[in-house]
């Protein structure tokens, strides 16, 4: 039998964290908050995720998020998790759980032209436009520190995904909150387009455009 893995050495170190600091028991739509990280986890293995992003998918919801405000760890302990996950995995987990939506949301894409395509054509505005929105720098804000800034395109890419697979589990899993914000998530997903990979894409079309099975 061979020898596991770092990332598969990882992920069991990961979930025997997330049981130790009660995820197992706690309150999540489809089941446990558990349940719903693994899910998470495993969509983003059938798109193709490295292991850095899986990993940061499995544990994404460790610092809490500004939808779901549950902490298993306080932000101050972030070596702890980047112990047993690695520092690239954790820093995704970090940038994820630190985003301010409604502020970092608008501009995530800014400087993608699929984005700022989008964001026109759902606005109804022309080339010039267009042309405004993608010359915006995209303008990050961290919901802990207030701190607010342009993160690289890898960084962006990695939350788009993560964003994804995130509302996509919750929308398959709970119709009243596929009906409540599948058109909103579908309009966001449409903006970030440029930045998913496009089996992510596929899904947030069937998904949320409502042709999933």
């Amino acid at each position: 039998m061979p020898a596991p893995t770092q990332a598969e050495h990882r992920e069991a170190r990961a979930l025997a964290l997330l049981r130790e600091l009660g995820a197992g028991q706690l309150d999540h739509p489809g089941g446990t908050l558990l349940a719903h990280l693994e899910r998470v986890h495993a969509r983003l293995g059938v798109w193709g995720a490295r292991p850095e992003l899986r990993l940061a998918g499995l544990c994404h919801a460790f610092y809490g998020t500004d939808g779901f405000a549950t902490a298993l760890l306080p932000v101050g302990r972030r070596a702890e998790l980047a112990a047993v996950i690695g520092a690239g995995a954790e820093e995704i987990v970090y940038f994820y759980a630190s985003c301010d939506r409604a502020a970092s949301y608008p501009t995530l894409a800014a400087d993608d032209p699929a984005g700022a395509d989008a964001a026109g054509a759902g606005a109804g505005a022309g080339a010039a436009d267009n042309e405004a929105v993608s010359s915006v720098a995209p303008a990050f804000r961290d919901r802990f520190t207030g701190h607010v800034h342009s993160p690289d395109r890898q960084s962006r890419r990695d939350f788009a995904e993560l964003s994804a697979a995130n509302e996509l589990d919750l929308a398959r899993i709970d119709p009243a909150f596929r009906a409540a914000h599948g058109p909103g998530l579908l309009s966001l997903f449409t903006r970030l387009r440029g930045l998913l990979t496009e089996p992510a894409w596929r899904d947030c079309q069937a998904v949320l455009g409502g042709t999933a099975p």
